[in-house]
């Protein structure tokens, strides 16, 4: 099929994107900004694009979900594009070795294994399957693989997960709440008697220790903090639509104000049915 029809037959599926990709890096014909750019440029849009699914997903957006899961395989398909031209592998290596990938971690469905198991022991079965990969890699270190572009405080949880497995961790979550309190003091003696790098450093120690704890609540300390970004800019959100209605802006307003209506629309929230 000629290569301009591939490109404006709707029909086409994956290999209308794989040829558009690839036109767009053509050196002689193909797009200036997308020739340029590399995988350390592209990354960062990966993890935006990433980002910007889950959101669509905690909105319930479903039609934005279509755009944005679109957007995240643009960027798959794009690092494939330069892996491909740079001779490590092809986007059809990536599909292969997913594939081969699923098939070897769900050995219940694809394999005689039987199904007859909870989901924590298919979750066990998961991790052990998962650390015999990691040992074919030559990874031996109990933190190996915890990938280092993540979100720190997601990275946290996970290095706190993994370090659970080998029995390196608080017996229960009072252990943890009994360290916040100890990080906390060092936090409030290092902003009064230390330095910004010492201040820094102590702060860091005690966002760890809170993902710990959100791990002994069961809570993904990265969800969780979504979800209290999300509540807060409701509430901000609430406060300037009261403080519209009486022809004021928040910088017209002061703290006094603003945490009275504050707690209005806490008490709102609270209370669906109250119009005040």
């Amino acid at each position: 099929m000629p290569e301009n029809t591939l490109i404006h037959d709707q029909t086409a599926g994956i290999e209308r994107l794989l040829e558009i990709i690839r036109q767009l890096r053509d050196p002689q014909s193909g797009c200036p900004w997308d020739i340029e750019q590399d995988f350390a440029s592209i990354a960062p849009y990966t993890i935006e694009e990433a980002y910007e699914v889950a959101d669509a997903i905690e909105r319930q957006q479903w039609q934005e979900l279509k755009g944005e899961l679109g957007d995240l395989l643009f960027q798959s398909v794009f690092h494939a594009q330069m892996a491909h031209e740079a001779g490590h592998f092809t986007f059809q290596d990536v599909v292969t070795t997913m594939s081969d990938k699923m098939v070897s971690r769900h050995p219940h469905v694809f394999a005689d294994e039987s199904r007859d198991k909870s989901a924590a022991q298919q979750t066990r079965d998961w991790e052990e399957i998962k650390a015999t990969e990691r040992a074919g890699k030559d990874q031996k270190g109990t933190l190996d693989g915890v990938a280092l572009g993540l979100p720190a405080l997601l990275r946290a949880y996970k290095l706190q997960k993994r370090a659970a497995r080998v029995g390196f961790d608080w017996p229960s979550a009072q252990g943890v709440l009994d360290k916040i309190a100890e990080e906390s003091a060092e936090l409030v003696e290092a902003r009064d008697e230390l330095t910004q790098d010492a201040v820094e450093e102590e702060f860091g120690d005690l966002m760890f220790v809170m993902a710990n704890l959100g791990r002994h609540l069961g809570v993904e300390p990265e969800a969780a903090l979504r979800r209290a970004n999300a509540k807060f800019t409701r509430r901000f959100e609430g406060i300037e639509t009261r403080l519209a209605a009486l022809g004021k802006s928040p910088s017209d307003s002061n703290l006094d104000e603003m945490e009275a209506l504050w707690t209005a629309v806490k008490a709102a929230e609270r209370s669906p049915q109250d119009t005040e």
